[in-house]
């Protein structure tokens, strides 16, 4: 369990500003399960989910580069929510999917030539003697706007699987578990990337900058 308790290069809280967030947002939780939560939501809520915009830097995927924005997506911010998990004394790992979202991903769909989305990521937390998988990526007003219930987390269930809208419509479908690491599995990110969306990789129409893609354009 030891593993789950240490720093690591992407879950880099031995940066004070992760120590600072992961802090500040448990502040007056009592047990670790009331600091798991807290840390959920000031993820989930904390940073506008925003999957068109891929930074695939190493330095861009660490917990404290999320601390410098006010925005990210699914990967982005699992790592921050295990890295300030970490930080407050919670064993944590991350996980990855493949899943199909079913509303609002047509311009990244045509961006990515699929109509599914590879290594979904997904933070694990070790609490009660099991370990909770948790996905912070959509915050509240965009799952109003989508018209979908956000992911709740209690502490005590898994907060995963957001399979259907408000009106009862299909909205997420795993189709895949790449199953659980202690950091973020850099190279098989990328290789499953190249894998599934070879076009992207040296594309000017998307390319911004280093490893860095803009599906915004």
């Amino acid at each position: 369990m030891q593993e789950y308790l240490q720093p690591t290069e992407f879950l880099d809280f031995e940066q004070k500003s992760v120590r600072d967030f992961a802090e500040k947002n448990t502040v007056g939780a009592k047990n670790e399960k009331e600091k798991a939560v807290a840390l959920y939501y000031a993820v989930r809520d904390g940073f506008q989910y925003n999957p068109y915009l891929l930074d695939l830097r190493r330095e861009g995927l660490k917990a404290s580069d999320l601390l410098t924005r006010n925005r990210g997506y699914c990967v982005e911010k699992a790592v921050l929510l295990a890295a300030s998990a970490r930080a407050v004394g919670v064993p944590s790992r991350l996980s990855f999917y493949i899943v199909r979202n079913h509303i609002a991903t047509e311009k990244l769909e045509k961006a990515l030539k699929k109509n599914y989305l590879v290594f979904h990521g997904a933070a694990e937390v070790f609490l009660g003697g099991s370990w909770l998988k948790t996905t912070p990526a959509f915050n509240a007003g965009l799952c109003k706007y989508l018209g979908v219930a956000p992911l709740e987390f209690d502490g005590t269930a898994d907060s995963i699987f957001q399979q259907y809208d408000e009106q009862g419509n299909v909205f997420m479908t795993y189709l895949h578990d790449y199953g659980f690491f202690s950091d973020l599995p850099y190279d098989l990110y990328l290789e499953e990337l190249g894998k599934h969306y070879p076009h992207i990789f040296g594309n000017e129409k998307y390319t911004s900058g280093d490893l860095i893609y803009d599906f915004t354009k």
